[in-house]
């Protein structure tokens, strides 16, 4: 086996959406880049993630609107019962991660960067370490980033592996199980739980809190609550899981009954952490934040030299808040004046039906002292949602009190992900309560829900019970 080194500007471990997207920009910057992974380019959204759990949930929804032979009817439609070839959908999601992997590396070397594969240990912050198949290669950095993202959280009771699943192998599957038990009621469980539920697996969801989707409001999630119980999903809620064993799952209730439950599967989505176990982070000493590493508006570490980006950094962990990230940090490289001042990261859950969250909810402001006005509209009242059938769910319109000035917008609904780019906007750019009211709005289209709820924020509705002489 080979020794071989290679001295850069800048090394980069680990290239998920953060990780990629800095090696592109640092190499477009003119910085010798080196990118470092042992797996596919793209990290886990692309590869394990984001990308073919959305795929799955698409081909779930397909599925489950032709097999509801009643909502077919509705329509005038009639049509035999369909049949699914998982395999053939899992090579179609196969399909789809691998063009997109493709394109990372296209785009890495397009942009110049130099790739990397292979286990990456750090051995100090200017010294990186890879075992790679073709021997050791150590990397020599003036800079270094880390982007080694997160890994599911396993449970000591249910370590993964044969029935018990994490997100990464229940997306590997290419057979469907007759029965699945979710542990853990977050967006990761419940987007599978729905999409399996919906290709006509027995499901059941067990939460240990009393609520499902805890980083949202009441009001948010109880159209997904609706929505769960009319698709068949059991849920057992105050309830903790304990042992797996032959096809059943051991749970006890809060008030401490104890009962076996269907499961030739288990799905553990308990939670994410910061990978950084078996990276050599531990050896730098870097400042942390509990269990991630902490970074200042630059996204510096404690350590002169050392960046991190990403889900390693801690909540909220999504991909377009690493690749935000990982633009940030090369322009700092490449000796630009730039730091973190985003308003806003937006946040899209894609159960069904699907959430969308920008900025502050009515509570978080009420809980900052902030006098606020609120705007809420009904889909049932929207021309665009009847005509998709989706008129579960509303848009609410979070602003102050004084200026008018938008802080929030949330939005719950059939396909309602499209419009989280453009509340982003509103609230990144300062807009006002009139700004979002004297936009126009094209019809029919879910967006006309939100300049209904700033109208009625703003005091004069126009399509509701309360509609009045505007000011």
């Amino acid at each position: 086996m080979s020794l071989t080194e290679i001295r850069c500007d800048v090394a980069i471990i680990g290239s998920g959406p953060g990780g990629y997207v800095a090696a592109i920009r640092c190499a477009q910057y003119g910085l010798h880049t080196v990118i470092i992974d042992r797996g596919p380019w793209g990290g886990t959204c692309l590869n394990v993630g984001c990308i073919p759990s959305k795929a799955i949930i698409h081909a779930a929804e397909r599925f489950a609107g032709v097999a509801d032979a009643d909502e077919l009817r509705q329509f005038g439609i009639a049509a035999s019962p369909p049949t699914i070839d998982f395999a053939a959908t899992s090579a179609w999601k196969d399909g789809i991660v691998g063009r997109l992997t493709g394109g990372v590396d296209q785009l890495l070397r397009g942009a110049g960067a130099t790739q990397l594969r292979g286990n990456a240990t750090i051995v100090d912050g200017k010294t990186v370490r890879v075992e790679t198949n073709d021997g050791t290669t150590m990397v020599t950095t003036r800079n270094l980033v880390i982007a080694t993202g997160s890994e599911s959280v396993e449970l000591p009771h249910l370590p993964f592996g044969g029935a018990v699943l994490s997100s990464t192998t229940a997306l590997a599957l290419t057979e469907l199980p007759s029965s699945l038990v979710v542990v853990g009621a977050g967006y990761i469980g419940l987007e599978l739980g729905i999409a399996f539920r919906k290709l006509g697996v027995q499901v059941t969801v067990v939460e240990m809190a009393d609520t499902i989707l805890p980083q949202y409001d009441r009001a948010m999630t109880a159209p997904v609550s609706k929505r769960l119980e009319a698709l068949g999903i059991a849920m057992l809620l105050a309830t903790t899981a304990s042992s797996h064993h032959v096809g059943q799952l051991t749970v006890t209730t809060a008030a401490g009954e104890t009962t076996d439950i269907e499961a030739e599967r288990v799905l553990v989505t308990v939670g994410r952490r910061p990978l950084i176990t078996g990276t050599g982070v531990d050896s730098l000493e870097l400042a942390m934040n509990g269990g991630s590493i902490a970074i200042d508006d630059r996204c510096r570490t404690s350590m002169t030299g050392v960046f991190a980006i990403g889900d390693v950094t801690g909540e909220p962990m999504l991909a377009h808040r690493a690749a935000a990230q990982g633009e940030l940090v090369a322009a700092v490289l490449a000796g630009r004046q730039r730091s973190w001042d985003k308003r806003v990261i937006p946040e899209v859950c894609f159960t069904d039906p699907e959430i969308v969250s920008v900025g502050i909810t009515p509570d978080r402001a009420t809980a900052d002292g902030i006098e606020i006005v609120v705007g809420t509209f009904s889909l049932a009242a929207n021309g665009r949602a009847m005509t998709l059938d989706r008129t579960d769910g509303f848009a609410r319109v979070v602003a102050r009190a004084d200026n008018q000035l938008v802080l929030g917008v949330q939005v719950v609904g059939g396909a309602v992900s499209e419009l989280a780019a453009g509340l982003a906007l509103a609230v990144e750019m300062g807009a006002t309560l009139v700004d979002l009211t004297e936009t126009v709005h094209p019809h029919p289209t879910l967006s006309e829900a939100i300049a209904e709820a700033a109208l009625q924020a703003a005091g004069h509705p126009l399509h509701g019970p309360r509609a009045r002489r505007p000011r």
